[in-house]
């Protein structure tokens, strides 16, 4: 499914099943050791998608390991992104001189608690989501925002080594396009001589799961 909203050039895997720790490389098994049974699943899972995502893209075998902030650890040359909810996973991967970064979310297709969508939008983003619940109410448009959010997190994450707060970001949602637009409000990198100061994504809504995606240009895309 992921696919559908990925750009050219990259690869992906996904699944609404689950996959067993036992097809983990000796080093991945040891990251989930102590880890409750569910995430065991959950990780093993992600991480064998990415296996056959890395191997789609031609790279070899070897494990996704983890770094200080939780992040996947891909192999050099390349980018990507994992994301795992209730019924499932997927990793999606690009070589780096194509796709600088990636990030992917995917989320149960639910209303968003009231609670949870004061904490993660703003007073401008809430009037947006009234404003697309009452034009096209078949979506749950806070689920979506806050997938759309996870999402741009996982990609600004590997070019500023830092993590965003929910209003770290203002995005405006496309109901026809399915797209999205994030106007951040912290400084961002210096990509190729210029600063970065918001992203683009695209998001879907299929068997009742929220899937966002956002890929970042590598300096291959900047120059053709």
């Amino acid at each position: 499914m992921i696919e559908e909203i990925l750009p050219p050039g990259t690869v992906s895997a996904d699944t609404y099943g689950e996959f067993p720790p036992e097809l983990l490389f000796a080093g991945e098994r040891a990251l989930i050791r102590d880890a409750v049974e569910e995430r065991r699943r959950e990780f093993a899972t992600a991480r064998v998608c990415a296996h056959r995502a890395l191997a789609a893209l031609g790279r070899t075998a070897g494990p996704v390991l983890t770094g200080r902030r939780g992040e996947p650890l891909w192999p050099a040359g390349t980018t990507g992104s994992l994301t795992h909810c209730e019924g499932y996973r997927g990793a999606a991967v690009a070589p780096a001189e194509r796709w600088r970064a990636l990030g992917i979310d995917a989320e149960p297709h639910l209303m968003l608690e009231p609670g949870v969508t004061r904490a993660v939008a703003s007073a401008a983003e809430r009037e947006q989501l009234r404003e697309l619940a009452r034009r096209h109410p078949g979506t749950h448009w806070g689920r979506l925002l806050f997938s759309a959010k996870e999402s741009l997190f996982k990609a600004w994450s590997p070019l500023t080594h830092r993590t965003l707060d929910f209003d770290s970001a203002e995005l405006e949602l496309d109901a026809s396009a399915r797209t999205f637009t994030a106007r951040m409000r912290i400084p961002g990198p210096v990509l190729d001589g210029r600063a970065l100061t918001g992203l683009t994504g695209r998001w879907t809504v299929v068997d009742g799961i929220v899937l966002t995606a956002v890929a970042v240009p590598g300096p291959a895309r900047h120059r053709s």
